[in-house]
């Protein structure tokens, strides 16, 4: 079972979604994957400024085993997830690390992925997308694979008319199209989103002989 959570810019929620997620629904046994794409001048291994055009600089893919450090990963492991890895691309690479994301996916019950770039490869039992209209940013992936998002999460008190004046470029008829979910900090997920996700997964699942 493969679930996808996007969102169109960064610090928007999408990681305390997915840890909420994982937290909530932990009979699913979560294995987390964090997808980045660093843009230029950004070393693949470690996240820092770097100038390397070296293939090994090009590509990063670890396992997350300390839930105490606050960062995305860790914050999965916290929320109880059974395996988190964080991959890292050069931005526009993410092909590259797709046979290393395929083993992982094999070797899982159950896969949670914060990402919008893998539904160019991956077709998930369910996608969702955080989206923010109090920030403009729109990030070119989040606007090509809107289509196949399954449900939209946004803040409590957003409207339809705020998420099209926010986003001109954006279908008002594609936003109106999918089934909305309100949340607000800290937790970001909202009781029906979780019923939502829960019901979603389980229609999906194998029947047993």
């Amino acid at each position: 079972m493969l679930l996808v959570i996007g969102g169109h810019t960064r610090n928007i929620g999408k990681t305390s979604v997915v840890a909420g997620l994982i937290a909530a629904l932990p009979e699913f046994n979560w294995t987390a994957i964090k997808i980045t794409q660093f843009g230029h001048n950004v070393c693949s291994a470690n996240g820092e400024p770097c100038d390397c055009q070296t293939a090994d600089h090009s590509l990063a893919v670890s396992e997350e085993r300390d839930p105490a450090t606050d960062t995305d990963t860790s914050r999965f492991l916290a929320a109880g997830a059974a395996k988190v890895f964080w991959v890292r691309t050069r931005q526009g690479q993410l092909a590259k690390a797709m046979p290393r994301i395929r083993k992982l996916l094999a070797g899982a019950e159950n896969t949670i992925i914060e990402s919008n770039s893998i539904l160019r490869f991956l077709q998930p039992d369910l996608s969702l997308s955080v989206l923010d209209p109090s920030i403009a940013d729109f990030k070119p992936s989040a606007l090509r694979y809107l289509d196949r998002t399954d449900a939209l999460i946004l803040p409590s008190g957003t409207t339809l008319e705020s998420l099209t004046q926010a986003w001109p470029g954006v279908s008002s008829s594609l936003l109106a199209s999918k089934p909305l979910f309100f949340t607000k900090p800290p937790a970001y997920c909202s009781p029906d989103l979780i019923h939502f996700v829960f019901t979603r997964l389980h229609t999906r699942l194998p029947a047993i002989s």
